[in-house]
């Protein structure tokens, strides 16, 4: 780290230092405890510096470093799903999110679980917290339904201000992510407490998010009632905007180029001890370019989208520590339990070809190398960065390869036995069990107000972050994701895969990640008995969940092709110094 980057992160360092104060005095009295989960967006699973990147995140590190450190928990594949699966504690087949709602074919939407909602049939966590007590509140990203009555004031926030797309501008512009027509551009929706708003001028993502939800908690905080605050950031995602001076100190750290950070990364990973010490680095796809090869122009808009993408992580784990920092000097701080973790892995992908957005993105956005990060810039930072967010891991977002579904989790606060790194299987499903459990509450089962409805399919992990035991689940139970056709199952130490070409091949792959987490070894030849066995499994839970296994569904056009976007990248550097706004 250099002299100039120390220097600016000793206010954070001390806030750091202070939460590891705190959680070292416990409180006098304990009740059930307040339950802060933050969720990042698109964050890969070395974006952290506790997970081996070189951003600035001493807030999230220390609550690594001081509480558990999590290196084989799952997501989904995709936002919505994760989210609908950390909501219900149960699978996104069953729950509404089959499939992610914008990219739904006809042969899918409005199937039981794939209605494109939250859907009823799910008790959600905000409403089992509330209904024991506990004020229940919420800012961020929902993604889990755009009208009011999927709105999280339908179901169980007692106060909200949420994004309900899966993305729009950070700036206060609200320029939504996809265009249908150039001539209208997007809108995005926000909703407080259920009702449309506009957010103000001064509105920037992180910083908006965190005020309001310490708005909430202040607010409530001589009601007698515990809470359960939800942060849901909209950092890293795409489009790529941070703040000047956070930009800066990342300006001219990323011109050597996404191989050489990728190598760089898995050596600081191999020191903390997160992979063993042969374990090779994933070089990325032949489709993808290497950092030589291309241009002086492309790198230099390449290294400018790191360097934003870095200000944005930097960013969040700022808003991160005044969320502590507030906790800590109203006296809430210990008897807070708080779960962190990202939605999905890191995102290699592109929209630009969705519907019409990338006419509308030439037509009105600038993204000059000087102007990417701020208000009317649209950038990605595309798959060669992507690829090192999932170091050492293989692809990222929308894969089932562990780059796709691996994500940095971190458990910190009562119930925990803190300083200790996990590496036993854990899924998003699982947090709201074990939250149930800290609350001392229970999911209604199958039967809520009446109304059939689904158990939880998660378990709780309450046992294992308090080391009372060495696992989650047994060898014998098996968790499952599909997602566009894409695929996966895992049991035990055992995973198998299936990927469309040319990332995969359109077959199933089979691995074992305990040898190899990094998927580099198909052992579907060699082992046909354990492929068979685990085949077994997935028909057991494509039955169970409803899944819906279309024939080609990951090879249709729009979906196959993710990563590439090279074409794009030479022509937006190609109208660099001419860019019409």
């Amino acid at each position: 780290m250099n002299t100039r980057l120390a220097s600016l992160l000793v206010p954070l360092a001390t806030i750091a230092f202070g939460i590891q104060a705190a959680h070292a005095a416990p409180a006098a009295k304990q009740d059930r405890p307040n339950i802060l989960l933050i969720m990042a967006d698109d964050l890969g699973y070395t974006d952290l510096g506790s997970f081996g990147s070189e951003i600035a995140t001493p807030n999230l590190d220390t609550l690594a470093d001081t509480g558990v450190k999590m290196t084989q928990f799952y997501a989904s594949p995709f936002c919505s799903p994760t989210r609908t699966m950390l909501m219900s504690g149960s699978d996104n087949h069953l729950v509404g999110f089959g499939d992610m709602a914008e990219l739904m074919l006809p042969e899918q939407r409005g199937k039981p679980g794939y209605e494109g909602n939250l859907n009823q049939r799910v008790v959600p966590m905000a409403q089992v917290l509330k209904d024991a007590g506990y004020r229940t509140l919420m800012t961020g990203k929902w993604h889990l339904g755009v009208p009011e009555e999927f709105s999280p004031a339908a179901r169980g926030f007692d106060q909200s201000y949420v994004l309900v797309h899966g993305g729009s501008s950070h700036w206060s512009d609200q320029a939504g992510i996809v265009a249908v027509d150039p001539a209208k551009p997007p809108k995005a929706i926000y909703r407080e407490n259920g009702k449309a708003v506009d957010v103000p001028k001064d509105f920037f993502s992180s910083d908006f998010f965190t005020t309001r939800l310490i708005d909430y908690v202040e607010a409530g905080k001589d009601s007698g009632k515990p809470f359960f605050a939800y942060l849901a950031f909209t950092a890293p995602h795409w489009p790529l905007h941070a703040h000047d001076a956070d930009i800066a100190k990342y300006e001219a750290r990323y011109k050597d180029g996404y191989d050489a950070l990728r190598r760089e990364r898995l050596e600081r990973m191999k020191k903390l001890g997160l992979v063993a010490a042969d374990t090779p680095v994933f070089e990325g796809h032949p489709s993808w370019p290497k950092w030589d090869s291309l241009s002086a122009a492309e790198k230099a808009s390449e290294a400018k989208r790191m360097a934003v993408y870095a200000a944005m992580v930097d960013n969040m784990d700022q808003n991160i520590g005044r969320m502590l920092d507030y906790l800590k000097k109203t006296g809430q701080l210990d008897n807070t339990f708080i779960f962190f973790l990202s939605d999905n892995g890191a995102d290699g992908n592109s929209v630009y070809d969705v519907a019409r957005t990338r006419e509308w993105i030439h037509k009105d956005m600038d993204n000059s190398i000087a102007h990417i990060g701020k208000s009317g810039s649209y950038a990605e930072y595309g798959p060669g960065w992507a690829q090192v967010g999932s170091t050492p891991f293989r692809l990222y977002k929308s894969f089932m390869y562990e780059g796709g579904i691996s994500v940095p989790a971190i458990a910190w606060g009562p119930g925990v036995k803190g300083g200790a790194t996990k590496q036993a299987m854990a899924h998003v499903t699982d947090i709201a069990p074990t939250l149930f459990e800290l609350a001392r509450t229970r999911h209604p089962g199958t039967e809520y107000q009446g109304k059939a409805v689904l158990p939880l399919r998660g378990k709780s992990m309450l046992p294992y972050l308090q080391g009372k035991t060495d696992r989650v689940r047994g060898d014998g139970e098996a968790v499952g994701w599909e997602l566009g056709g894409r695929k996966a199952l895992r049991k035990g130490d055992w995973k198998i895969v299936f990927a469309n070409a040319p990332w995969g091949t359109n077959d199933w792959e089979l691995f074992n990640v305990a040898e190899d987490r990094t998927e580099s070894r198909n052992l579907a030849a060699a082992n046909p008995q354990k492929l068979g066995e685990m085949l077994v499994a997935w028909r057991d839970y494509v039955r169970e969940t409803g899944t819906l296994e279309i024939p080609g569904l990951a090879s249709r056009p729009g979906y196959s092709n993710g990563g590439i976007y090279y074409e794009d990248l030479k022509y937006e550097a190609a109208l660099e110094p001419r860019v019409a706004r």
